[in-house]
């Protein structure tokens, strides 16, 4: 058994609380919940009562399922107003035998930081580019490693307080820990990264339902991100005022009828509704997907010009994730409006194929990466909690022959 790990993604649409084993590198999905969002406007908290609310629920669902409440999460902090540092740390190792431990590392991470943040900021990542144990040829995991020195390069990601605290103060008031906070875009790149990606620099782009967060990566390290208020919600919109129908039902037919291109689409597919003014029409899916394809373009548009304001760099990748790049031939308008260039993500885990997942299951990696250069193991859940979860005190109800029940059982008896 590995390190058992949650994530919180507070997304536009919706909160996804993801739990995780991690074991040999390999991400098995213990539980997913999934709640509607509230209290969240342009990706900042705007209701706190609201989003108090569906926490409520999200964890409720997870506990009914797990048969144990979850008291610690990792989450994700809006990218708005984000800036980044790149900054160095050294730290003396002091133990007896001069060997650098997890300990050190954390030390000269914070040495890094000294002094280095302003007032109003609060630290969201640190990622570690390269080390040198003294002063010498540059490593990137010192851990065991004989030195009287350790030295750290980084880049540290900062953003507004206003950005952690009122989450955290949410979470809190419904006892939950918050363990960890990275920017959602740092999630989206650790559920995708490969050496290739290590190596180049590129674009990772989210596509929300309130928010496209657009961030630049210089192998393997976040250095600059933007975040524009269109997303999902915006072709809602469209769909509701040309159609005279509820945001509802508009995000209903988007989902279910309309195309993100409308070269496959067809005048035949249709659904019936009812407008505002009670009246029922007839909506096919080739004017359905003329919208949708309008409001794309904008957006990617828009996107293509920020990525070249944001880097001056040659882009070897671009890569979208997100809730909107589900929709059926997003790949298509992608490829008309970047070209070969770019790409759509196809989020694989088992149990959380969908794009809108990316980022709950990178920050579990993240965090498990965390880990593993402090040469340390977590789990949000004590021994004892285990032993009750895998049913070895039969104190809940979950079959051996059910999925979960063999799942349970192929983490924590093996």
């Amino acid at each position: 058994m590995g390190n058992i790990i949650a994530s919180l993604d507070i997304g536009g649409e919706s909160l996804k609380l993801v739990t995780a084993d991690i074991t040999k590198n390999k991400l098995n999905i213990l539980n997913i919940s999934e709640v509607p969002s509230k209290g969240i406007k342009n990706g900042l908290l705007d209701n706190p009562q609201l989003l108090i609310s569906s926490l409520k629920e999200l964890f409720k669902n997870a506990e009914e399922v797990l048969g144990l409440p979850i008291k610690k999460v990792i989450v994700n902090v809006p990218s708005n107003n984000a800036k980044f540092i790149s900054s160095e740390g050294l730290t003396t190792i002091t133990n007896e035998e001069k060997i650098v431990k997890g300990v050190d590392i954390v030390r000269a991470m914070q040495a890094s930081i000294y002094n280095r943040i302003p007032k109003n900021y609060e630290v969201a990542n640190i990622i570690p580019m390269i080390f040198k144990i003294n002063e010498d040829n540059p490593i990137t995991n010192p851990i065991d490693m004989y030195a009287e020195t350790l030295t750290v390069k980084d880049v540290v990601a900062i953003v507004p307080k206003k950005n952690i605290y009122p989450v955290v103060k949410c979470l809190e008031s419904i006892g939950i820990s918050v363990i960890d906070v990275t920017l959602s875009s740092v999630g989206d790149f650790y559920e995708m990264k490969n050496e290739k990606m290590m190596r180049e620099v590129g674009a990772i782009i989210n596509l929300g339902e309130q928010t496209s967060v657009i961030s630049i990566f210089n192998k393997g390290v976040i250095t600059n991100t933007e975040v524009i208020n269109l997303g999902g919600q915006n072709i809602d919109n469209d769909i509701s005022f040309i159609y005279k129908v509820t945001k509802s039902d508009a995000n209903k037919l988007k989902k279910n009828l309309a195309l993100a291109s409308n070269r496959m689409a067809k005048a035949s597919e249709s659904d019936i509704v009812i407008n505002k003014l009670g009246e029922e029409i007839k909506v096919n899916q080739y004017e359905l997907s003329e919208i949708v394809e309008s409001r794309l373009i904008e957006m990617l548009n828009l996107i293509k010009k920020q990525i070249n304001l944001l880097t001056k760099k040659e882009i070897s990748y671009i890569i979208f994730t997100g809730g909107v790049t589900e929709l059926v031939d997003f790949d298509i308008i992608l490829d008309e409006v970047f070209g070969k260039n770019a790409k759509v993500y196809e989020t694989d885990t088992l149990g959380a194929r969908s794009n809108k997942y990316s980022t709950a299951l990178g920050m579990i990696k993240y965090y498990n990466s965390k880990l593993e250069l402090r040469n340390k193991s977590f789990r949000i859940f004590t021994n004892d909690e285990i032993e009750e979860l895998s049913g070895k005190r039969k104190k809940i109800n979950i079959s051996e022959n059910s999925l979960l029940g063999k799942i349970f059982g192929y983490f924590f008896d093996n």
